[in-house]
């Protein structure tokens, strides 16, 4: 058996950064249950040198395991603990692209970039292939996109992403923000934005992205496809085909800066501080668009939504909802209004 730890990322956000070691800790078990072969033991905050870290046994790490581990959202820099020395274990992460796709977008209600990072793994592990987080060929798809964060994350793991988000302003400036981004990096890619039409019906607009992550890819036709749709997330079905996608993750209206509108019912189009309805009406349309093994997971406001709630939701939406140990583990305050969840769950 060997002792390893790691640094915990530094945050900018001054509340995230104090749910950051615990956050830590259950992404590590989630790693450790699922893509390391539970060969992770002994989880714990250590100090060494006046510095905090965390630790864990397990039998010497494999190359698969290094390049499992230096993905996870909050590990800064990994080490072998040998008796009071730390020995440097050189990270490989999967990451594509300059953070600055993940970073410069800044506006009210903006979700930490580490925590969707945190968010895109524990889903990615909980599918019947996690190992092919390492590939990028993993298709992720967010509902509820707003601005683009999980997007951007997803293009940095090399993935194909899909987003569908209602408000219009959020479409032009994540499309106005996606194009910019290309151009200053000077990457190869395809971009055009237009209506979606159908039978003389305008369904949506549509932003449709092909770059590549080198200029050699983009010739060879070895690109990253982004689709992100303006329009109504129980229209999902109408541009996304059935079994297209590996992930669904998303982030639920916490009931703060975004609300949620309930379809149907007496409560039908006014604004609810509860993401359940949505969430019930919703469900049921993105589960056809989610391959069997593959999972979906959100996050969400527990002020204003129980996890037994949510649970039900997705159990009766044809998913298993993952409650082992390892995946109860993410609950962290946000601020007076918001105490933010993780829930996964792998369909049937």
């Amino acid at each position: 058996m060997s002792r390893y730890g790691f640094l915990v990322s530094p945050s900018h956000n001054r509340v995230y950064a104090q749910s950051a070691p615990a956050l830590a800790m259950a992404e590590l078990a989630v790693f450790g249950e699922r893509a390391v072969g539970g060969n992770v033991r002994d989880v714990e905050i250590t100090e060494i040198g006046g510095v905090p870290y965390v630790t864990f046994t397990a039998d010497a790490l494999s190359e698969t395991d290094i390049r499992l581990l230096s993905n996870m959202s909050s590990v800064y820099a990994l080490f072998a603990v040998e008796s009071d020395l730390l020995r440097p274990v050189a990270k490989r992460p999967l990451d594509l692209f300059s953070s600055d796709l993940l970073t410069i977008q800044k506006y009210a209600g903006k979700t930490n970039e580490d925590f969707t990072k945190l968010l895109v793994n524990v889903t990615a592990l909980a599918t019947d292939a996690p190992a092919d987080l390492l590939t990028g060929g993993m298709r992720l798809f967010d509902p509820m996109c707003g601005r683009g964060t999980t997007l951007n994350q997803a293009v940095m793991y090399g993935m194909d992403a899909s987003g569908l988000d209602t408000d219009a302003k959020d479409f032009e400036a994540y499309s106005a923000f996606f194009r910019t981004w290309l151009k200053n990096n000077r990457l190869k890619h395809k971009a055009e934005v237009g209506p979606v039409r159908r039978q003389k019906a305008t369904l949506g607009r549509r932003l449709q992205v092909s770059l590549g992550a080198s200029k050699e890819q983009y010739r060879e036709g070895s690109t990253i496809d982004v689709t992100v749709v303006n329009a109504d997330t129980l229209k999902s079905g109408d541009f996304f085909r059935r079994g297209e996608f590996d992930l669904i993750v998303t982030d639920a209206p916490y009931g703060v800066q975004h609300g949620s509108r309930p379809h149907g019912g007496a409560n039908a189009g006014r604004l609810s501080r509860s993401p359940r309805e949505l969430l019930a009406a919703a469900v049921p349309v993105w589960e056809p668009l989610l391959r069997r093994g593959g999972a979906i997971g959100i996050s969400w406001n527990t002020l204003v939504a129980r996890r037994e709630e949510l649970a039900e939701i997705l159990e009766a939406g044809g998913f298993t909802v993952r409650d082992s140990e390892a995946y109860l583990g993410f609950v962290h305050r946000v601020d007076q209004a918001i105490n933010r969840d993780v829930i996964v769950a792998t369909k049937n």
